[in-house]
């Protein structure tokens, strides 16, 4: 047995979700905050056995497209002297990140 670790754009969050469900995969949806944009995205959890593991990842290539978009800097910390005009910088979103780990147990009470 398999764990899926997916960490998706909210914008792709539902209609992944809706994916998933569609193809009876049982899932278990974290929100969570990034670190480097620190903008929302969605943790997915799906526990799949060996032989699913392609079938998710595929439907996670198909729902997760990164893009761009621009995004503006925020302000500097007060105390800085001049005026700060912050700049437009083009950023990569979405797509997802998976993990896939082996799991040893599982039990459903």
């Amino acid at each position: 047995m398999k764990l899926v670790i997916a960490i998706v754009h909210d914008e792709d969050a539902k209609r992944l979700l809706e994916e998933l469900t569609e193809h009876q995969f049982r899932v278990t949806k974290l929100s969570t905050t990034g670190g480097f944009l620190k903008a929302g995205n969605t943790t997915m959890l799906v526990g799949v056995e060996n032989e699913e593991v392609e079938k998710v990842k595929e439907l996670i290539n198909e729902n997760c497209k990164s893009r761009k978009e621009l995004l503006t800097a925020p302000a500097p910390v007060s105390g800085t002297t001049g005026v700060f005009i912050p700049h437009p910088v083009e950023v990569t979103v979405g797509g997802a990140t998976v993990f896939v780990v082996d799991v040893d147990e599982y039990h459903k009470y």
